[in-house]
């Protein structure tokens, strides 16, 4: 098992010492590194890296810091996490009106979904950086045909790894050779995004003073619309009555009802990027309560101090005693399928990060080998400031309490439609009984489990055409509705965290089937976009939200209602229906699903949403 992060433990001298040792001389780039790209020139990559990591980060520790506060209220089941965007950017989708679009429907299905679970909605974008592909094999074959003869021939290439390694096209072939002036077009891109969505935000992009600038004309489902407009109807009427108490601000003030947070993800794939985007940063202390960052040779010059003093406890050690390990690429990254090896180069660079960070679990992950990857992640550590009551670091009789970091953890669950309920429930068992079970966060991922190829080939003429990769939105819906109920109906001691989607905010976008469009598997080709895996579109993504709002509503009535009628002990008064069981709601979607695409469940959402 690889040596927990120096990171968790930097409350000690020693554990500071191998901070600031370890930042110096990362010891990932001693262990394999899956999905590592083989470069023609390593003098470039390096002169690449080195340019790279003189400029600025991304973000900054205190918009980490902040989104470890929040995602602790997540794991507390005080919030719910909505983490949306692309499979895979490229470099062309850093334009206004793509940014935009994606953001305005995080901010509609996070405004769905507060309204519904009455609960903040963290927001984190798979955006400004979400460049890297993992793959499976390191050529592809592609097929070309001669525009005299007319005969076609394979040709074998190498894969296209994302937009910051190589170029889609394949032709000409060489653009496939990986290029690392790529990492630095990367960097101004992501920079360049993350801009455009600060100033749409500080703008008034996000004023729930007029969600209806929001555009939803467009969306074809009537029920939805309805939906919509009672959601805002119902807040406009909330704000006018704050304006008239005075608890209403007004618009021009930097509170929750002008603006919110939004942060940024994406899978680490590439380490000697993310390497180059960290840096090591003293946290605030009484006597130096602003921040610093340490430049690489800093850092140096720090552990060896630290080494030299830390056995005396001299000053100049304590000075670098409160110091952290920074990704400041992206405000969160995760860990793929592919780059999880508990002893693998991608596992120790994560442990070594304070940032939050993401596991996807597949089917082929096993229980204890998640705990084991979980220990290693978030290990335990002093609890921070607080009272003992409240989980904080307390000193009972002299004695630091230890425990794990709330939030710290995003456990991604991607099974697929006909396996999660089979192999969901030994993971959760495996994590309720183990220390972590009320410091993790639970997302469910419905998409990636559920690929599949379209029965329908496309139309074009070009011979080198690929079946398109789908997804049916029953599917998608069909391993969210398991996810819940599993996880409230036999797992009361864990909490359902959020959603994890791929979706885009292109309005024309038909890359899944099904849904309120009720898109059908020959309607794909009219607007397929992904060159990587098939996303929702607008009106599927709000499908989902409103599904989520509804379950989550009808989850609090039910709660209120059995409140009020335990606390009443009124013999003959008139009593809540009651709802039906777990077991026939879940023969009743089971029923469902295997009757059709599973469109049917939203049907039902549907008309459950116009019904109230």
């Amino acid at each position: 098992m690889a040596t927990p992060s120096p990171a968790a433990s930097s409350s000690s001298t020693a554990g500071v010492a191998a901070a600031a040792a370890y930042h110096a001389n990362p010891t990932w780039r001693q262990k394999h590194q899956a999905q590592q790209v083989d470069y023609p020139s390593q003098q470039a990559v390096d002169s690449v890296l080195q340019r790279i990591g003189k400029l600025p980060g991304l973000v900054s520790p205190y918009e980490v810091d902040r989104l470890r506060t929040q995602l602790a209220a997540v794991a507390e089941g005080k919030a719910f996490l909505l983490q949306t965007g692309d499979c895979a950017e490229l470099f062309d989708y850093c334009n206004p009106e793509q940014i935009q679009a994606k953001l305005k429907l995080s901010l509609l299905m996070s405004l769905i979904l507060i309204w519904g679970a009455r609960k903040p909605v963290v927001r984190i974008g798979r955006i400004a950086g979400q460049y890297a592909k993992p793959r499976s094999k390191p050529t592809e074959t592609i097929v070309r045909v001669d525009p005299q003869t007319g005969n076609t021939t394979k040709e074998e290439i190498i894969s296209f790894r994302g937009d910051n390694i190589n170029a889609f096209s394949p032709d000409p072939p060489s653009g496939r050779i990986p290029d690392p002036e790529r990492l630095l077009q990367a960097y101004f891109h992501s920079a360049a995004t993350v801009n455009h969505i600060r100033s749409e935000l500080s703008s008034g992009l996000a004023d729930l003073h007029a969600p209806r600038q929001w555009s939803f004309q467009h969306v074809q489902s009537r029920a939805l619309q309805d939906e919509f407009e009672s959601v805002v109807d119902s807040l406009t009427d909330a704000l006018d009555f704050m304006r008239t108490i005075g608890a209403d601000p007004g618009v021009g003030n930097n509170n929750v009802l002008n603006s919110v947070d939004y942060f940024i993800s994406h899978e680490g794939l590439a380490l000697d990027y993310e390497e180059a985007l960290t840096r090591l940063v003293r946290r605030p202390t009484p006597s130096n309560p602003s921040r610093s960052t340490f430049s690489h040779e800093a850092a140096a010059a720090a552990a060896a101090a630290a080494a030299a003093g830390g056995a005396d406890g001299s000053s100049q050690s304590n000075e670098v005693e409160a110091v952290d390990r920074y990704a400041l690429s992206a405000h969160t990254v995760w860990l793929g399928d592919r780059t999880r090896q508990l002893d693998g180069a991608h596992m120790d660079y994560f442990a070594s990060i304070r940032n939050p960070v993401g596991i996807k679990v597949g089917p082929s992950m096993k229980p204890q080998e998640l705990i084991e990857i979980l220990d290693i992640l978030n290990p335990d550590v002093p609890l921070s400031s607080g009272s003992d009551e409240e989980g904080g670091e307390g000193s009972h009789n002299g004695t630091v309490r230890y425990g794990k970091e709330k939030g710290r953890v995003m456990v991604i669950i991607r099974l697929g439609a006909s396996k999660v309920a089979s192999l969901l429930p030994p993971l959760l068992s495996a994590i309720a009984a183990s220390s972590h079970y009320d410091s993790i966060i639970l997302l469910c991922d419905p998409m990636h489990g559920n690929t599949q190829t379209s029965p329908y080939p496309p139309t074009s003429t070009d011979p080198s055409a690929q079946p398109l990769k789908t997804r049916s939105f029953g599917d998608i819906i069909s391993e969210i509705l398991h996810f819940l109920d599993i996880i409230s109906t036999d797992f009361p001691t864990l909490r359902v965290g959020g959603v994890h989607l791929e979706l885009t905010g292109d309005k024309d976008v038909t890359e899944c089937f099904g849904g309120s469009m009720r898109l059908r598997p020959e309607d794909l080709e009219r607007g397929y976009k992904s060159h990587c895996d098939p996303r929702l579109n607008f009106e599927q993504s709000l499908d989902v939200a409103f599904l989520l709002s509804h379950y989550f509503r009808k989850q609090r009535l039910q709660k209120r209602k059995q409140a009020a009628w335990g606390g009443s002990g009124a013999e003959g008064a008139e009593k809540v229906p009651e709802p039906p069981t777990t077991e026939e709601v879940k023969l009743r979607q089971k029923a469902i699903i295997e009757t059709g695409s599973g469109d049917e469940l939203l049907a039902q959402l549907i008309c459950g949403i116009t019904s109230r």
